[in-house]
């Protein structure tokens, strides 16, 4: 009887602190929607998400450049990791000897593990003056700081979680599927696009989506390195600002501005909200990849 009571409590708990984090994330969200309200009873949204106009002194909030800047610096970063991740997690899953794959995981373990800080350091001495170099071969006006260099350090960081989860995804494909392909004559890298992707191509979205959610959220490295002007980029190598640059930049400065607050807090509000909706879909494929593993 002790022993049911026990099991029992632990299950409490355990459901109270699942139940805990979800309400927390809720409170964040109504948190900031109602800092968000002022602004959003004097202009309408789309006004706000839509307009270039970002002058705080004379009351213009448009969050439409630090919304296109994000996106676009997400979207680099996404292209460049997509292919590198996926290649490396067939080659860690399919190919490599397993004293390979023990020196490699640590290493993958440590990237993920280095400061942001750290990034946008070695962006600002190595990234930006290549991009400079590679701009200026192009015959474009670059410092450096733009788009492309923020792109490169967020597919540096967004490598560990892509390479780590598809690579489990691919290595929980069963066994058998792999032996009755090559047993029907198929090559191993046949199989392995055929079959093994095929099979694992939820989870591999899933790795995606979260990846791009972990480059949509970052703030410190990539302020470091897109340059920080608040105007829509017209080309990689352009100057950007996201809005957790942003946000970073101006919280806690001139906050006696009416509405700058209020404009902040929206940007906060949008950034918590997308990520919140890419981090579901993920974990939703991840769900549905593991549910029909087991019932095959």
């Amino acid at each position: 009887m002790e022993r049911y009571f026990k099991d029992r409590f632990a299950a409490l708990v355990v459901r109270l602190l699942a139940v805990s984090s979800s309400v927390l994330i809720l409170i964040m969200v109504v948190g900031l929607f109602l800092k968000s309200k002022p602004l959003l009873a004097d202009k309408a949204l789309s006004q706000v998400l839509f307009s270039s106009a970002w002058n705080p002194m004379n009351g213009k909030f448009g969050l439409f450049p630090f919304i296109v800047s994000t996106l676009e610096v997400t979207a680099i970063a996404m292209l460049f990791a997509i292919p590198i991740c996926l290649l490396s997690a067939i080659f860690l899953s399919e190919y490599a000897p397993r004293n390979v794959r023990e020196f490699v995981s640590p290493v993958i373990d440590l990237l993920a593990g280095i400061p942001p800080v750290i990034y946008g350091l070695w962006g600002v001495i190595v990234i930006v003056p290549l991009v400079r170099i590679v701009g200026s071969w192009l015959g474009k006006a670059t410092t450096g700081y733009s788009l492309l260099a923020g792109g490169i350090i967020l597919s540096i960081m967004v490598f560990p979680i892509i390479i780590s989860v598809i690579t489990e995804v691919l290595r929980a494909v069963p066994m058998e599927l792999r032996e009755t392909s090559l047993a029907l004559g198929a090559t191993r890298w046949e199989t392995t696009v055929h079959v093994v992707l095929k099979t694992a191509l939820r989870g591999i979205i899933a790795a995606i989506v979260l990846g791009f959610s972990r480059a949509f959220e970052e703030t410190m490295a990539v302020l470091m390195v897109v340059g920080n002007v608040a105007r829509v980029p017209n080309s990689l190598f352009s100057p950007a600002y996201p809005l957790p640059a942003l946000i970073a930049n101006n919280y806690g400065e001139m906050m006696s501005i009416p509405l700058y607050d209020s404009a902040l807090m929206l940007a906060a509000l949008f950034l918590l909200v997308v990520v919140g909706i890419f981090n579901v879909i993920a974990h939703v494929a991840l769900f549905r990849l593991q549910t029909g593993g087991q019932h095959a």
